[in-house]
């Protein structure tokens, strides 16, 4: 947010790329926060164009754009040229972020790339977000037999795993010009897919049904209370479907996933539990 530090830190580090991934990234909290998030997540990256604008132009810059900028989408799947319909404060930011990038790309003729991501998760993801959420939760009802409390289970996304994504966002800055490309695996799960997947790794079987009015989701062999549905933790407005159109990653960068649904699931679930 202080624009002053941020070109000093480029002119001290004198760097050949800038790999910009910084932001209020929660979409849940940037109902709690939007002008924060705006602030981050949006005129932060104008302030980092800036730095690079003044201390050095060859500098390359990679901005970390965001699938929830197709929000409530046009079309499925989503590629570079699917228009965008954000439907949070976050979406929001991360699209005036997107064509700030590419403003300056064409008025200052620099080497900006936006990489329009969707859902990338691994061992070290933050336990706000729902995937570690689901992880880090069955393996403490393994232990505990506390329940996890979710919101929209039937919400769809495109996992992917972190460690291809971030080989993906090296290969858009080895490139011998800019662009923006969708980098996503081309098959979604719902939430509720997720959890089932995951549960596999403590060896439970998910039933699920309504009581009273919450949905639970239930221990087949026990009878203990897995999944709890709390509407706190519903969006105000959903994004209900996200897959993307890798097909100009694979053509141009030569990129493609390693990693699919099942074995994301697994390196968490692993991960976790030990």
């Amino acid at each position: 947010m202080d624009q002053g530090s941020l070109s000093a830190a480029v002119s001290e580090s004198e760097p050949d790329e800038v790999y910009n991934l910084a932001a209020q990234s929660f979409v849940q909290t940037s109902w709690n926060q939007p002008v924060l998030t705006g602030e981050f997540t949006g005129l932060g990256v104008t302030r980092m164009l800036e730095a690079i604008r003044l201390v050095n132009k060859d500098i390359k810059f990679y901005q970390a754009s965001s699938s929830e900028m197709f929000g409530k989408v046009r079309e499925v799947p989503q590629n570079e040229k699917t228009p965008f319909n954000p439907r949070s404060p976050y979406g929001i930011a991360k699209m005036y972020a997107f064509w700030i990038a590419k403003n300056y790309r064409e008025a200052y003729n620099l080497f900006i790339s936006n990489g329009i991501l969707f859902n990338h998760e691994g061992e070290r993801r933050g336990e706000t977000f729902v995937t570690k959420k689901v992880t880090k939760g069955l393996t403490n009802w393994y232990k505990t037999g506390v329940p996890i409390k979710m919101g929209n289970l039937d919400a769809k996304r495109d996992w992917g795993y972190a460690k291809d994504y971030v080989y993906g966002m090296y290969l858009m800055l080895q490139q011998e010009k800019p662009d923006d490309f969708v980098l996503a695996t081309g098959e979604f799960h719902s939430i509720r897919e997720f959890i089932e997947e995951a549960a596999k790794y403590i060896e439970i079987d998910i039933l699920w049904l309504y009581s009273g009015s919450k949905e639970v989701g239930i221990d087949k062999k026990s009878g203990k209370v897995v999944v709890e549905i709390d509407s706190k933790y519903f969006r105000p407005t959903e994004v209900d479907i996200l897959l993307g159109d890798s097909t100009k990653a694979k053509e141009i960068l030569g990129w493609e996933p390693k990693v699919k649904f099942k074995e994301l699931v697994k390196i968490m679930m692993e991960y976790d539990l030990k």
